[in-house]
């Protein structure tokens, strides 16, 4: 890492990160007018923020940033493969990492891994049922979609909500912080589907307001509560089944989403590599079982 790099790291141990993600999200939520309307161009031209594909592409049609950058997409912007077998990506972004467990580990960066039970915070049950399994990590920029889907048709099971640091979760940060996406606040979702388990883990950063997800019995995990004491989540869940390409949750800002799936459930595809961007949608792989009754 060179020097800039390293104090960009240096100076988010430093930082009242809670405090200024607090302050952001009440930035982002403010209906300010041509404020509003002025921020959100100046966004939109930085970083060359494709409105195409936005159900209401103007941008004054956003009464807040959030609702900009949370917005949904036309019909058809983000076609779902319809093979049987297909493992789509949930997210458009980069692939930060992929691969194989071995058998419990998973790579954040060169020279960098952490394992499964760190990444589900300590719960033996959760991270036994991924071992040797497949993973892939997902870093949405800021010019990106933020909602993110299912990548496969599923159960909810187990939700699991985590404290933790707010790191920003780019790669200069994933370089440089050992263990960054089990420090950082996140969800966890366990899902069945078949003979096969799947996890979606949305991983809160700096300048994240909250991540929502639409299980109807989970509130939203908000990176600070109102009562300002963070708490752990744990609940056991009978559903709902969402079906590939399904809205699981949004980031308000943008973040990482990590996905791992059992053992002996996924083959990824072979051009699915490190540095590779992705859209929703897109096959990353193929399931090597299938559950018809499923789809």
């Amino acid at each position: 890492m060179n020097y800039s790099a390293r104090l960009f790291v240096a100076l988010q141990w430093l930082l009242p990160k809670h405090l200024l993600s607090d302050v952001v999200g009440w930035l982002t939520r403010v209906e300010g007018g041509i404020l509003t309307q002025l921020a959100i161009r100046a966004f939109v031209r930085l970083y060359g923020v494709d409105m195409g594909d936005a159900a209401s592409p103007a941008t004054d049609s956003y009464a807040s940033f959030n609702a900009f950058f949370t917005r949904a997409l036309r019909d058809g912007a983000r076609p779902v493969d319809d093979a049987p077998d297909s493992f789509v990506s949930p997210a458009d972004g980069t692939l930060s990492e992929l691969g194989t467990l071995h058998p419990d580990r998973l790579v954040q960066a060169k020279g960098i891994d952490y394992t499964l039970l760190e990444l589900f915070d300590g719960d033996a049950t959760l991270a036994a049922r991924f071992e040797g399994g497949s993973f892939a990590t997902i870093y949405l920029a800021p010019n990106n979609y933020h909602r993110v889907h299912m990548p496969w048709a599923a159960t909810a099971r187990v939700l699991r909500y985590v404290p933790g640091e707010l790191f920003s979760v780019n790669a200069v940060t994933a370089r440089g912080v050992p263990g960054l996406f089990c420090r950082n606040e996140r969800t966890i979702t366990v899902f069945e589907s078949g003979p096969h388990w799947l996890a979606l883990i949305m991983v809160g950063a700096l300048n994240v307001g909250s991540i929502e997800l639409v299980l109807p019995t989970a509130r939203p995990a908000r990176n600070r509560p109102h009562n300002n004491q963070p708490a752990h989540i744990s609940q056991a869940l009978e559903g709902p089944t969402l079906a590939r390409g399904a809205e699981f949750g949004r980031f308000n800002m943008g973040s990482t989403v990590i996905v791992t799936a059992s053992r002996g459930c996924l083959a990824w595809n072979e051009d699915a590599r490190a540095g590779l961007p992705v859209r929703m949608g897109a096959v990353l792989g193929k399931v090597l079982t299938v559950d018809q009754d499923r789809r």
